[in-house]
């Protein structure tokens, strides 16, 4: 899995070393073998210009990408061969300059041999990140970037920008670059809106492929000139920055030219993050003969059973038979797992007991109490599961399944758990493979899913992250597309990488779990089995959604780089997949995606207009502090009233920005409810789809067709 770390100081918050331990971090070579004018090393740029060394130095600009997912070096005496150029991920080519003009690096020629040229020209088509920054006149300094930059469809032109009109601090070079109108203009510029470029040249797009970032003034000489443009190229991309000022050290500590700079970056590294895959292997013990065994008598049990769990009479010699095929390969899996040893004697002896017992309803509840994933949290091991259950979103039959688990728990989690969202109970899985109920959409394996006689113990939870990721990676590609969405550059690299996504999602369910049991509680949120009106759940999943948005906030601000892409999950898991998925027989999981989009779309912060969808993402923490605290005013008040009344006031809390059928009789003016003496008939009357799909979500679910996904990762497995 890729790791993530963020050198801190001594005893800051969230101090946690997230260290890369397998080196799969984004590889940025920054050339000074070709008379560059700018040196990532501080010590090197005091000897170019000892005075004034900020005026030869990128070193904040390195540290805020090695801060990050980015490992900066340095190309000091190399020719950019292939060679070395299969080692890194992004080149960056800081002014090559002949040393006429400026104090540079070294007193080498500025100019790329042919070979050079025609290495990096494939090594881009092949996936790499070309980051090429030159100056004002350009044709002066002798390099030959445009000879490189001319498949791209790019080209830098020999000019000097002034803008009188427009000018920063009354100097006509100082001048404003203006967002290109173009989509990948408005992306490469989220959160950069004010950049000021102090000695620009221009440069043009010559294909179609190619587009302007930011543009030079209307009344700017030249007007509406390109000052930053890109392109794809085969599988790889190319900026080119007509300033080399802008990130100096004299000017990056500007907050927008710092954005720009990492937008620039990340844009650049989406090809490395589509390489940064978990490479997934089913193990030994998928391809195992007692696992297929176990597996193959599950599955032909599960089609004897009856929706409670039995096993009528006349198929009861089938299903003994069958339990004692399970019960041997059971047993000879046991060697394989020996942190689960009670457990696997406890299951076994709940088999006996079921089979011994007529084969009625199962009673699992000695296993289960013995199943304790949460004690053994040690990354890369695997969990043994055999319970009868049923599989939310999928059925309510109690059914047999059997599941091989793989433990995500890396350092970085477990110190963060350890140190700051302390929980017991959270036990993360990847599914392995598994039994026919779990090719399914379910994605979580809970105590209360367990088929016992009393009530269940409640020692874990676990979510499949794996199962949840591609999820999410699949709907969200898909809704980004058909609402074209101007997404920050790396959400790109959050949906192009399993790896990081995967890490992501285990951080959110991290939090996502802890604060369940956080804040005012006016019921149980734990009870998977509806007791109250689904739009309560609803309110509790968006809850604990909105803390770890907020926590998410905080932890990237402490100096957690994986934290930046826990909002966005949340966001387009909640406003895209969750509305769209499932049925609308009560889910609460769509509806809370339902609000959070209402609630956004009411105060501005998420735009539908033209078919086309737009975040003021700067504005989007505020929003979803503003409704965090509305739903916790709700709960606060939950204490101070009955059950009944608490409904009522949830059910009013979500109609003011999601409108309820208009056959509710739930909704104020409409309301039914003239008793408190039985909370249960009332509940009968809640409308199987109480809060229908708005517009945009009916809109988006006709443009994306079929957004079930079923997960059958199982069809990885060859079976033998």
């Amino acid at each position: 899995m890729l790791r993530y770390w963020q050198p801190l100081e001594p005893g800051a918050a969230g101090n946690v070393d997230t260290r890369n331990e397998q080196g799969r971090r984004v590889r940025v070579l920054f050339d000074e073998a070709h008379s560059e004018s700018w040196s990532i090393s501080r010590a090197r740029a005091r000897e170019i210009s000892p005075g004034y060394p900020e005026y030869s130095s990128y070193e904040t600009a390195a540290a805020l990408l090695s801060a990050r997912e980015f490992a900066p070096e340095r190309n000091t005496d190399l020719p950019l061969l292939r060679d070395r150029l299969q080692q890194v991920d992004l080149l960056a080519l800081l002014h090559p300059c002949d040393p006429r003009w400026e104090r540079t690096v070294s007193d080498r020629s500025p100019k790329l041999s042919p070979d050079e040229v025609l290495a990096i020209q494939s090594w881009v088509a092949e996936g790499g990140g070309l980051l090429v920054v030159t100056e004002y006149e350009h044709d002066k300094y002798g390099d030959n970037l445009n000879e490189l930059l001319a498949p791209f469809g790019l080209s830098i032109e020999n000019t000097t920008v002034l803008d009188r009109e427009g000018c920063r601090s009354g100097n006509p070079a100082w001048v404003p670059g203006h967002r290109a109108p173009s989509p990948l203009g408005h992306r490469l510029t989220i959160g950069a809106e004010s950049v000021c470029f102090y000695q620009a040249g221009t440069c043009t797009t010559q294909s179609p492929d190619a587009r302007y970032v930011l543009l030079t003034g209307p009344r700017a000489t030249p007007p509406s000139a390109g000052l930053v443009a890109a392109a794809p190229y085969g599988k790889g991309r190319v900026v080119v920055v007509t300033d080399s000022l802008l990130f100096g050290d004299d000017h990056i500590t500007s907050p927008d030219h710092q954005q720009l700079w990492l937008n620039l970056c990340y844009w650049l590294a989406a090809p490395a993050f589509d390489r940064f895959q978990s490479p997934w292997s089913p193990g030994p013990t998928a391809l195992s003969d007692p696992w297929l065994e176990l597996k193959g008598a599950v599955n032909e049990l599960r089609l004897l059973q009856q929706g409670d769990g039995s096993v009528d009479p006349q198929h009861q010699p089938a299903a003994h038979a069958l339990s004692a095929r399970i019960g041997a390969s059971l047993q000879a899996l046991g060697p394989r797992f020996h942190h689960q040893q009670p457990y696997l004697q406890a299951v076994l002896a709940d088999l006996d007991r079921w089979t011994g017992g007529g084969f009625l309803k199962p009673d699992f509840a000695a296993s289960l109490a013995a199943y304790n994933p949460q004690d053994h949290r040690v990354d890369g091991s695997e969990n043994l599961v055999f319970f009868p259950l049923y599989t939310p979103n999928a059925s309510l039959e109690t059914r047999f399944e059997a599941l091989l688990l793989r433990v995500p728990w890396p350092g970085w989690l477990a110190d963060l758990e350890r140190t700051r969202y302390p929980n017991p109970k959270f036990a993360p899985a990847h599914l392995v493979d598994f039994t026919a109920g779990y090719a399914s959409e379910c994605a979580v394996l809970f105590p209360e899913t367990v088929s016992v006689s009393g009530k269940p113990t409640h020692q874990f939870a676990t979510i499949f992250c794996d199962r949840e990721a591609r999820r999410l990676q699949a709907t969200a590609r898909r809704a980004i597309e058909c609402v074209d969405l101007a997404a920050p550059p790396e959400v790109e690299c959050l949906l192009a990488s399993l790896s990081v996504l995967q890490d992501a999602l285990a951080l959110w369910d991290l939090v996502h779990d802890q604060a369940h049991s956080l804040g005012e509680l006016p019921f149980d949120p734990f009870m998977i089995r509806q007791r109250s009106p689904f739009w309560v759940y609803a309110l509790e999943e968006l809850r604990v959604d909105l803390r770890a948005f907020g926590e998410a906030m905080k932890l990237k601000a402490s100096g957690c780089p994986l934290a930046q892409y826990v909002p966005y999950a949340i966001l387009l898991d909640r406003v895209f997949r969750f509305p769209l998925s499932g049925t609308r027989v009560k889910n609460y999981d769509g509806l809370a995606g339902q609000l959070l989009f209402a609630f956004l779309h009411e105060r501005e912060v998420v735009c539908w207009c033209d078919n086309i969808l737009s975040i003021r993402w700067a504005e989007l923490p505020g929003a979803v502090e503003e409704l965090r605290r509305e739903i916790a005013a709700l709960y606060r008040h939950g204490a101070n009233c009955s059950r009944l009344a608490f409904w009522i006031e949830a059910h009013d809390l979500v109609a003011r920005y999601v409108k309820p059928n208009i056959a509710s009789r739930w909704s104020r003016g409409n309301r039914a409810i003239d008793s408190e003496a039985d909370p249960a008939k009332w509940i009968a009357l809640v409308q199987e789809d109480e809060f229908p799909l708005g517009s945009f979500h009916l809109n988006l679910k006709r443009r994306m067709g079929d957004v079930r996904w079923a997960g059958r990762i199982d069809e990885r497995v060859r079976h033998r």
